[in-house]
């Protein structure tokens, strides 16, 4: 790991490396220094993002754009750049490296302790979207093609069901056919983005709790991270996928579904901290399809589990057996 970190532009002599973080998909580390310094190194999972260069390309012109508002490396993530002034390290082992300053005095919350928390991260959401909103998001390059589109995500899992390479089909019964009921709707938003009917955005997809940094004494949002997946999207989808993962007390695997259900409290708190900062931005379509969105990005990342658990666990980290049929179970229960 030195021999990886020591090819980055860092300040001070390495005193520890750990493992950091609840994310599913990079491998994620916290990185100290004497002087004293923290920074964050990431191994890419280049078998999800086929196309590093553009991903990191994507990421450059998004926190350069929010640099530009004024933000300091608290408030907006901040490259290291490599030793040969590049925003990644590919290895001569195949493998890709970047490197975050760490965001000081922060914490980073898998669930909120209070609904203060759940209202801040939906502030730090709604101020990354109102800051992007004279960003041309077509000049983002899909990381993942069609990743918040719900009837692809339908399509792969009629794939997976008429494959099920693993023998799972068996144990998810249920799930398919509840999953099968539920399409019907997969392509409402869509339908209306084709339609005209919806404005294209700059989104994050993938707006989780843990995707925002508190302060860690105030609470209050700091700065939006994992930018991986940031490209053009629907507002809505943003919104919904905050509500799926915060607006229940339960856990995104909990296996007891009688603690899964929908908070319309905290789902409350959310809208107004996230219509607090971005609404004016917002067309009147937009605003209507946001508890839409809660439903549909709800549904889509329950069929998009129960794929992955038919197709043998490829794509969301597991550490325990069936991981990714509880958290779809969580899911549909929700829905």
């Amino acid at each position: 790991m030195k021999n990886i970190i020591d090819r980055f532009n860092i300040v001070g002599n390495v005193l520890s490396c750990e493992p950091y973080g609840f994310g599913h998909i990079n491998s994620t580390y916290k990185v100290k220094t004497d002087d004293p310094h923290k920074y964050i190194l990431q191994k890419i999972n280049s078998t999800i993002f086929s196309n590093i260069p553009a991903l990191m390309s994507n990421i450059e012109a998004v926190t350069d754009h929010l640099k530009s508002k004024g933000f300091d490396s608290r408030h907006v993530l901040t490259i290291v750049r490599t030793l040969d002034d590049k925003a990644f390290l590919s290895h001569e082992d195949g493998t890709f490296w970047r490197m975050y300053e760490f965001v000081t005095d922060s914490i980073c919350l898998n669930q909120s302790e209070s609904p203060f928390d759940f209202y801040q991260s939906a502030k730090g959401f709604g101020t990354f979207q109102n800051l992007l909103a004279d960003f041309d998001a077509n000049v983002l390059v899909e990381t993942i093609p069609l990743f918040h589109h719900t009837p692809n995500r339908y399509k792969n899992l009629h794939e997976a069901i008429a494959k099920d390479s693993f023998d799972r089909l068996k144990n998810v019964k249920n799930e398919v056919a509840f999953a099968l009921e539920q399409e019907q709707y997969s392509g409402l938003m869509t339908d209306m983005l084709k339609n005209g009917e919806l404005p294209l955005r700059v989104t994050h997809n993938d707006t989780k709790l843990n995707n925002v940094m508190l302060d860690a004494v105030s609470r209050e949002a700091l700065c939006v991270i994992d930018l991986d997946t940031v490209m053009p999207g629907l507002v809505a989808n943003d919104f919904g996928d905050s509500i799926r993962f915060g607006a229940t007390p339960a856990k995104e695997d909990e296996q007891d579904l009688s603690k899964v259900y929908l908070s319309l409290d905290l789902f409350d708190v959310y809208a107004k901290g996230f219509l607090e900062t971005c609404g004016d931005n917002l067309t009147e379509n937009e605003i209507n399809t946001l508890p839409l969105g809660a439903k549909l990005m709800t549904l889509e990342c329950g069929v998009r589990f129960l794929t992955d658990y038919l197709n043998g666990d490829v794509y969301f980290r597991t550490t325990m057996t069936h991981h990714n049929l509880y958290r779809a179970r969580t899911q549909f229960k929700l829905v």
